[in-house]
């Protein structure tokens, strides 16, 4: 037996389902407005006259090795630029080890096309210095249009994809080049410090671990000291991204100073820090 609804009936149901939609949509919306970005436990801020953007730290951590690697080739900004454009369009600055066809890595090289070996291109270092070595090779590329000089490294089935991305690269670079001071923040759950069997604290972790990581981005020469104010701001914010893979707790500099404790609050003034090199513990 089939039951009718009137058509009076089934406008107050469709009005119904509509606002319960409506509702829930507004309700989640308001969630995700009113709830901090803190609350997501973990991540990195970059804060320039630019902009501001958000990243996990995975994705700092690889911007950081890009400016590294640029500044080791003593390359002009803009390349940087190009290269986190670049980074954004083909892996979301993340060192993927999958990709299209055999593609891996931040700019996901093909090992097939002579980039290298699969584990040599997961490594956002050598990734990076591959990237840089075929973009000096484009002619004029400092004076190309960014979606057409990263085009002629990528050979990519659209290259005008990049263009989309180069503000944020601009934001980056001026943040991880050390061009911004105090660009560069990042925040992540404290580490419980676990008992040793004589009663002791785990002792914090040596910070040689840290320079072996910048040594190589930078190359051999590279240590913490810094000759001018853009360089130790890229050291420092080198190493603000990668504080919780190295096990740091503060990094000082120049007169500020940002730690692990309170990363979110970014870096604060410290009269104490010295303007001639990064220290870090």
């Amino acid at each position: 037996m089939r039951r009718r609804f009137s058509k009076g009936v089934i406008a107050i149901l469709v009005i119904v389902t509509v606002l319960a939609v409506a509702i829930t949509v507004g309700v989640f919306t308001l969630i995700n407005r009113v709830t901090p970005f803190k609350e997501t436990g973990e991540g990195c801020r970059i804060t320039t006259p630019g902009g501001t953007l958000d990243l996990e730290i995975d994705q700092a951590q690889v911007a950081a090795v890009i400016a590294a690697v640029a500044a080791r080739r003593k390359l002009p900004e803009r390349a940087v630029v190009i290269a986190y454009a670049t980074g954004i369009q083909e892996s979301k600055l993340l060192s993927l080890p999958f990709g299209d066809r055999d593609s891996v890595g931040v700019f996901q090289q093909r090992p097939s096309q002579g980039w290298g070996t699969p584990k040599q291109l997961i490594d956002p270092v050598y990734a990076t210095g591959k990237f840089f070595s075929a973009l000096v090779k484009v002619k004029d590329y400092l004076k190309l249009p960014l979606h057409e000089a990263a085009q002629r490294v990528q050979r990519s089935a659209d290259g005008s994809a990049y263009a989309q991305h180069e503000d944020e690269g601009k934001i980056l670079a001026a943040a991880f080049t050390g061009r911004v001071p105090r660009a560069v923040h990042c925040w992540f759950p404290e580490p419980t410090s676990t008992p040793r069997a004589s009663g002791t604290a785990t002792p914090k972790p040596p910070s040689d671990r840290a320079m072996r990581g910048l040594v190589h981005a930078m190359g051999a020469s590279a240590t913490f000291a810094a000759a001018s104010s853009r360089e130790g701001w890229l050291r420092a914010s080198w190493s603000v991204a990668h504080a919780q893979k190295f096990g740091l707790r503060r990094i000082r500099y120049s007169g500020q100073t940002w730690t692990s404790a309170d990363g979110e609050a970014g870096w604060k003034p410290d009269t104490t820090a010295p303007a001639g090199k990064v220290e870090i513990s």
